[in-house]
């Protein structure tokens, strides 16, 4: 048996599986996200340790046999949270999350004094780690002065369940301090930030050991022997290796709370003119390019919250309009309701509905908002195809992804095919159950294989070429109000 635990945003799952990848069980466990002021967004760390405790143990209640027989666990997580601890392993302060703004102003800096760009593959923004402490070496001196350790969220969680210091290759790209081609810490990079190698956990590939669980907890969750912990990935990696596109130019998207358009590479590719995420892969000697934008799925809850509705059925009423053979919506929606990364890194970008009229109700808002961020996710492609990465289709994943209507949007608008997996769960934490495989032993090339694939839905010709003229209208909206909205 196999253990893949993901250290989520809004939750911890844990997934447990056999030799034959065959899910055995899944258990959740809830977290919420703090947002002292506008823009800030942080969780305490403790939080990841004990929702993690809770799914294991709900996991062992039920699965005591299958739970003993567990020879390997793979960690995932949400990337370039900021876990700060002192010389005495204990949290300094809450983690900044990936989708706080707050350090905008000392990107700029950070960018003026070292290479991370050409060394990171990166722009300097807001979302990764590099800035978060450079705006507590400034904000919060005392704070900084006490740093001993700098840990990513799933890696704090590999602390408690191991006691090492351990990070990987793909979720370590995402602090902005390692050198993405060479896969190993830039002190050039730290230096900027006023930290040192010694502040890093040691790096590890995805798909190696980076310790064993300790003998206390084994024994609480009825394992016969102390497992293996895989080295892990960050959360779109192990997604990646979870529908096994880990070959160049396997290629999924992901319709979550953020979203991502992810695709594997044969070698470091940076595109950082139109914020391109340049990463390491989770297996040795590959690499990948991401298109993010921050609010995808979420920008239907908030238009659920705003208007007193249930997301799903918001989408229902659009897909009954697209029944009724009505096509792509005449109202414009930007989704940049967090800011946004892919191509603008702007964190003051906001959201915006143009076009609105007295006949438009909550079906057609649903609809404008369905089209908008399949324009962001066609924003996102053409930053890939500018770096050279040529990509022929794509994995749908996501809870986003249950709308079929969306789904034939997103084929449309990026002109791709779209492959939906049949049964089962292949997001980041059966992705990181199978880096636990390949750290206990198991050959990659027997691991990571891609799934069955139910349906294809294919682009319809219709539809691209009525997207058209909306998607160049899109496109003029955000240059149009940059110098407002700033």
């Amino acid at each position: 048996m196999y253990l893949g635990i993901d250290i989520g945003t809004s939750g911890v799952k844990a997934v447990l599986i056999d030799e034959e990848q065959n899910m055995v069980g899944q258990k959740t466990a809830d977290l919420s996200v703090s947002r002292p002021q506008p823009g800030w967004s942080e969780q305490d760390p403790l939080d990841w340790w004990m929702a993690s405790e809770v799914a294991l143990d709900r996991l062992h209640r039920e699965f005591p046999a299958e739970m003993s027989a567990v020879k390997g666990i793979g960690l995932s997580g949400q990337m370039h949270g900021a876990t700060l601890l002192d010389a005495n392993d204990d949290i300094l302060r809450p983690a900044i999350l990936w989708n706080d703004g707050r350090s905008f102003a000392e990107c700029a800096a950070l960018d003026a004094r070292a290479d991370f760009r050409g060394i990171g593959g990166n722009l300097v923004m807001p979302g990764f780690t590099a800035p978060k402490l450079e705006w507590v070496r400034w904000h919060e001196p005392d704070v900084f002065s006490m740093v001993a350790k700098v840990l990513l969220p799933k890696d704090y969680v590999r602390f408690r369940l191991t006691g090492e210091y351990f990070s990987d290759m793909s979720d370590s790209a995402g602090t902005l301090w390692l050198d993405v081609d060479k896969r190993r810490w830039s002190d050039r990079l730290l230096e900027a930030t006023g930290l040192t190698r010694g502040q890093m956990p040691a790096l590890v590939e995805g798909t190696e050991p980076s310790g064993t669980l300790k003998a206390e907890l084994a024994n609480r969750w009825g394992m016969s022997n102390s497992p293996v912990v895989a080295g892990g990935a960050g959360d779109n990696a192990a997604s990646a290796c979870g529908i096994g596109a880990v070959e160049p130019g396997g290629a999924f998207l992901s319709l979550g709370t953020s979203g991502v358009l992810f695709v594997s590479t044969d070698r470091f590719r940076p595109n950082t003119d139109s914020a391109v995420h340049a990463f390491c892969h989770a297996l040795p000697e590959t690499w990948h390019q991401m298109g993010v934008i921050l609010s995808a799925t979420d920008s239907l809850n908030w238009l659920g919250r705003l208007a007193g509705a249930d997301p799903a059925d918001l989408v229902n009423a659009a897909e009954a309009r697209a029944e009724r053979g009505e096509g792509p919506s005449q109202i414009a929606f930007l989704p940049y309701l967090s800011g946004e990364r892919t191509p603008h890194n702007d964190a003051k970008a906001r959201g915006l509905f143009a076009g609105l009229s007295q006949a438009h109700d909550q079906a057609d808002l649903a609809r404008a908002v369905l089209d908008g961020v399949a324009f962001a996710f066609r924003d996102c492609l053409d930053a890939l195809t500018a770096a050279g990465t040529n990509v022929e289709r794509l994995t749908a994943l996501g809870g986003g992804a249950r709308s079929r209507l969306w789904l034939k949007i997103m084929a449309s608008v990026l002109e791709r095919p779209v492959d939906i997996p049949a049964h089962g769960d292949y997001g980041a934490a059966f992705g990181a159950a199978r880096l636990g495989m390949t750290a206990s032993g198991i050959p990659a090339a027997e691991v990571f294989k891609p799934p069955m694939i139910e349906t294809t839905i294919e682009p319809d010709a219709r539809l691209t070429d009525g997207y058209q003229e909306p998607l160049r209208r899109y496109r003029t909206l955000y240059p149009a109000i940059k110098e407002v909205m700033s």
